[in-house]
C-alpha cells in the first residue's frame, strides 16, 4: 500500500481488527469497518486502545458519510485496504465498493485488493453443487480474476501491480486438506488425529462423513481458485500550465 505515517487507511472488511491495528501502530490514522457488528465489537475489545485505530460497523460496499466520527467525503481518504473480505460481497457488491473507494480516494491514491478469485468464468456452483463451500465462507459466488482490473478501470482506476499468490496461500492450504483427507479416510487414521486434537473424539461417524465431504468439496473449488492481490491508483491531478491559464484569461469576459 505504501501508506504513511498520519495518512488516513479504511480497511475495509475488517473483521476482528487486527490489520487496522497493524496500521494503527505503523503511524496511520486507521479506520476499519465491517458490517458484521459482532466483528466490530470484537475488534473494539482487543483493539479499542490502540493508537491510531479506530472501528465503525459500515457497509463497505455504501459507506456513510461518517464512521467513527471520522469524515468519509469524496477524496477524503489516502489509502483504501480490503484483505480476504470481497469475495463475500457479490459481483454487484465488489463493483460498489470499488466505486466506492475511488470515490473516497484522493487524486494520488491507492486502493489493495487481496481476494480468492476464480481462473475461469465458470460459476463456483456447478463445482459446489451441495453448497459446502460457499456455506462455510459464506459467499455466493467467485470474481474471475481477469475482471477485476475491468471493474476496476470502469471505476476510474488505473492498475499499477496484479500479483498471483495461489501457490504460497491456496496450494498449501489444498495440500493440508488432501493430507486430512487420507488420514481421516480410515479408523486408524482417525484415532491417530484424536491423539493429535482430542476435541476430533467428540465427533461421530456421520460428523466425520460430512467434515471430509467439506473437505472434498473445497478441493474441487481449489482446482479453479486463486488467491491474487491487486494494487489500484487514482490518477493524481494534473495541474493545468501557465500557458493555458493565461489563455483562458484571455478568453474570460
Amino acid at each position: 500500500m505504501d501508506a504513511r505515517p498520519g495518512q488516513l487507511v479504511l480497511d475495509a472488511g475488517c473483521g476482528r481488527g487486527d490489520t487496522t491495528a497493524r496500521l494503527g501502530a505503523a503511524g496511520c490514522r486507521a479506520l476499519g469497518v465491517d458490517i458484521q457488528p459482532a466483528q466490530i465489537a470484537q475488534a473494539r475489545r482487543r483493539f479499542g486502545g490502540c493508537s491510531g485505530a479506530r472501528f465503525a460497523v459500515a457497509d463497505a460496499t455504501a459507506l456513510p458519510r461518517r464512521a467513527a466520527e471520522i469524515p468519509l467525503t469524496d477524496g477524503s481518504v489516502d489509502r483504501v485496504h480490503c484483505l480476504e473480505a470481497a469475495f463475500h460481497f457479490g459481483h454487484e457488491g465488489r463493483r460498489s465498493f470499488l466505486s466506492e473507494g475511488f470515490r473516497l480516494l484522493r487524486p494520488g491514491g491507492r486502493l489493495v485488493l487481496v481476494d480468492v478469485t476464480s481462473r475461469t468464468d465458470q460459476p463456483i456452483g456447478t463445482l459446489d453443487p451441495n453448497g459446502l463451500v460457499r456455506g462455510t465462507w459464506r459467499f455466493d459466488d467467485l470474481e474471475p480474476y481477469e475482471r477485476y482490473p475491468l471493474t476496476a478501470s470502469a471505476s476510474g482506476f488505473t492498475t499499477r501491480h496484479v500479483l498471483d499468490w495461489t501457490t504460497p496461500v491456496l496450494h498449501r492450504a489444498a495440500q493440508l486438506c488432501a493430507l486430512f483427507d487420507g488420514i481421516a479416510s480410515t479408523r486408524a487414521g482417525r484415532q491417530a488425529l484424536c491423539v493429535r486434537w482430542p476435541g476430533l473424539s467428540s465427533l461421530d461417524a456421520r460428523e466425520w462423513d460430512e467434515a471430509l465431504a467439506v473437505i472434498r468439496a473445497h478441493q474441487a473449488i481449489e482446482r479453479v481458485a486463486r488467491y491474487t492481490a491487486y494494487v489500484f491508483d487514482k490518477r493524481p491531478r494534473v495541474p493545468s500550465s501557465p500557458a493555458g491559464d493565461a489563455r483562458q484569461g484571455e478568453a474570460a469576459p
